[in-house]
């Protein structure tokens, strides 16, 4: 039988009861490790409430299962030269299914798209890019992005501050 601490700080974790098949060592364990992925194996246990064996073997089921996509490092952009962040707005001329793949295909090819967001509303897409400043945002909009299959028009948001970046 397992000892449970019904006054550990993860007992009434918002994510528990939305996922049947990970209790709330597995929820402590993700997000101990989203704060600092280069934590011991010990000091992850002793925060999650569980010895070290244990606290390995649910870190390995949750790598297999997926739930752990891999580990990263965190980078300050500013530091790389990589302060100017825009968000585009994309409106493709054609939504067919073929249409949507093409272009999904073709924007992981840009490597100035950190994220790219299918959205439901009065556009279709909305990527996050990030370059050295605006002369070379224009350049990747209007030789890589317009040039994206099915683009019909896009509309660009320059980001002034970043108030919150989680990082993850």
């Amino acid at each position: 039988m397992a000892f449970i601490d019904t006054d550990h700080k993860y007992k009434n974790s918002l994510f528990v009861d939305h996922m049947d098949d990970l209790d709330r060592f597995d929820h402590a364990i993700i997000d101990e490790l989203q704060q600092n992925a280069r934590i011991t194996v010990t000091e992850l246990a002793s925060r999650v409430g569980l010895s070290k064996t244990p606290c390995q073997v649910r870190m390995r089921r949750l790598e297999e299962q997926g739930y752990i996509k891999g580990y990263t490092a965190l980078v300050d952009h500013r530091k790389m030269g990589l302060n100017h962040i825009a968000f585009a707005q994309v409106t493709l001329n054609d939504t067919s299914s073929k249409a949507l793949a093409a272009f999904n295909a073709a924007v992981r090819g840009i490597p100035a798209v950190e994220q790219c967001h299918m959205i439901a509303g009065n556009f279709d897409y909305l990527l996050k890019v990030r370059t050295r400043n605006m002369e070379e945002y224009r350049t990747v909009l209007g030789e890589q992005i317009s040039a994206l299959p099915h683009v019909l028009q896009t509309s660009t948001f320059v980001v002034m501050e970043n108030v919150r970046d989680t990082g993850i």
